[in-house]
């Protein structure tokens, strides 16, 4: 799994669109005003910052101790960074994406809601 297959992936997302915001080399996934996956690199690697339960985030670092990690210049109690090489499974990462676009989801107001036709 890369940066683009991911960014292909959560364009898919009702209301995702990709943006720049802080160079042109770091894309962000946002719904609505809200991001749900930031890309960059961890350590040299390619990675994802993805928003996660904080009740059950420590779960996934126990994991994969060796490629999630505490959200690099993240709240780290919600958002891990995910490193991109090939130890986690194609389908592990997409569910953490999918988690990510939900959780964001649904802390959006009410109007944009029903403004992206979303539950």
């Amino acid at each position: 799994m890369d940066h683009q297959q991911l960014i292909n992936y959560g364009l898919k997302k009702t209301g995702a669109d990709l943006r720049y915001p802080f160079d042109p080399e770091t894309p962000v996934l946002f719904v609505a005003n809200k991001m749900f996956a930031l890309f960059g690199s961890f350590q040299g690697t390619p990675s994802v910052n993805l928003k996660a339960d904080p009740d059950t985030v420590w779960l996934t670092r126990q994991t994969y101790p060796k490629s999630v990690y505490p959200g690099y210049h993240m709240n780290k109690r919600h958002w891990n960074t995910v490193l991109l090489d090939g130890s986690i499974g194609d389908s592990e990462i997409l569910d953490m994406l999918d988690e990510s676009y939900q959780l964001v989801c649904s802390k959006l107001p009410k109007s944009e809601k029903q403004r992206l036709f979303l539950p």
